[in-house]
């Protein structure tokens, strides 16, 4: 073999190598192509592995003739990788492409039990009179759920509260309170009272417990709202304003109100405060038991026993209570009509107010 036919045996291999460059379709295969030609056991090498056959004063050249080729070729793969890399972006961003312009998906968004938002709405408004909100625990002593509220042990007024007691220590100390489930929010009374001085304006929100037969309008667990309002001078006209701008602004600025006769032993005067029917509007219907009047809350003047038990004189300062049902509340607010909806958790009822 003399050096012109080891040329164009180059010539050949690089000419056969630029098709097969530019006929790769994928970045495999242009791997393969490189490995073929440039690659330890490619074309290029197994060629120049010949060089022993040419006369000993051409071999030097070889490399003048081989270097060129073989950086042309280089070029090439680069090349054609670098294509065949942005053609492969410039598809996936086809295929992922985004119309901005179409809406969003919408946001299932979750919202507030109805218990709760009746309760938020409770505050909102008692809010706007100066009233704020103060938490008080659902674990309370027999003192304090019952004795302090003047409902001593022999009290027959204690049958009114179907009461679920702790399971004590075999062992519990002497002059250890008894512990239970609070009934009612009203030892959140005693807690401000005790905590702060007159005047007070406040609101206890929070769930209670009694140990009642479930059905349609009782519930062993059940949420209230109690206000406590102590200052001097306040009077049952101060309430009766109250409660009537409350149920103005929950129920409609023309529901009728009025006050009945009550009994609690923690007020006295005690009192029921009725509103119109929300379902028959005053007419008479099941619902109201065809008296055209729904109680929604007890009152009363704060009785002064438990105004002393409180830490506050009687003799300086009066003050007035309430204890509303969160659930009725809410019941009245939305027509619904079994309590057993609100513990359920069934997201149709929930979704559906």
């Amino acid at each position: 073999m003399d050096l012109a036919s080891f040329a164009r045996s180059l010539e050949a291999l690089e000419e056969r190598a630029l098709s097969s460059v530019a006929a790769a379709a994928s970045p495999d295969d242009l791997a393969r192509v490189d490995a073929e030609i440039l690659g330890r056991k490619g074309e290029l090498r197994e060629l120049l592995g010949g060089i022993g056959a040419l006369p000993t004063e051409d071999r030097p050249r070889v490399g003048a003739l081989a270097n060129p080729i073989r950086e042309r070729l280089e070029a090439a793969i680069a090349a054609r990788r670098e294509d065949l890399e942005l053609a492969a972006v410039e598809a996936r961003l086809a295929a992922e492409a985004l119309d901005v312009t179409l809406p969003a998906r919408p946001l299932h968004r979750g919202s507030l039990h109805p218990i709760r938002e009746t309760e938020r709405e409770i505050s909102r408004i008692f809010g706007q009179f100066g009233f704020v909100v103060v938490e008080s625990p659902e674990v309370e002593t027999d003192e304090l759920n019952f004795q302090a509220l003047n409902i001593p042990e022999d009290h027959p007024a204690r049958d009114l509260w179907d009461t679920i007691y702790l399971r004590e220590p075999t062992e519990r100390p002497a002059g250890a309170p008894r512990r239970l489930f609070r009934t009612h929010t009203s030892p959140g009374q005693i807690r401000a009272m005790r905590a702060s001085t007159p005047p007070i304006r406040i609101l206890t929100p929070g769930r209670c417990f009694r140990y009642e037969a479930v059905d349609a309008s009782h519930a062993f667990e059940f949420f209230q709202v109690e206000g406590l309002m102590i200052d001097e001078g306040t009077s049952m006209a101060d309430l009766r304003g109250l409660l009537d701008a409350f149920a103005h602004a929950m129920f409609g600025a023309g529901r009728p109100t009025r006050f009945r006769p009550g009994y609690y032993p923690f007020t006295e005067p005690s009192v029921a405060f009725d509103i119109g029917c929300v379902v028959c509007d005053g007419s008479g219907c099941p619902a109201c038991g065809r008296s055209g009047w729904m109680t929604i809350l007890g009152a009363g003047m704060v009785h002064p026993v438990v105004l002393r038990n409180g830490g506050i004189d009687p003799e300086r300062y009066q003050g007035f209570a309430f204890g509303m049902g969160t659930d009725r509340i809410t019941m009245l607010r939305h027509a619904i009509r079994d309590i057993r909806a609100f513990l359920a958790n069934d997201l149709r009822f929930l979704e559906r107010l």
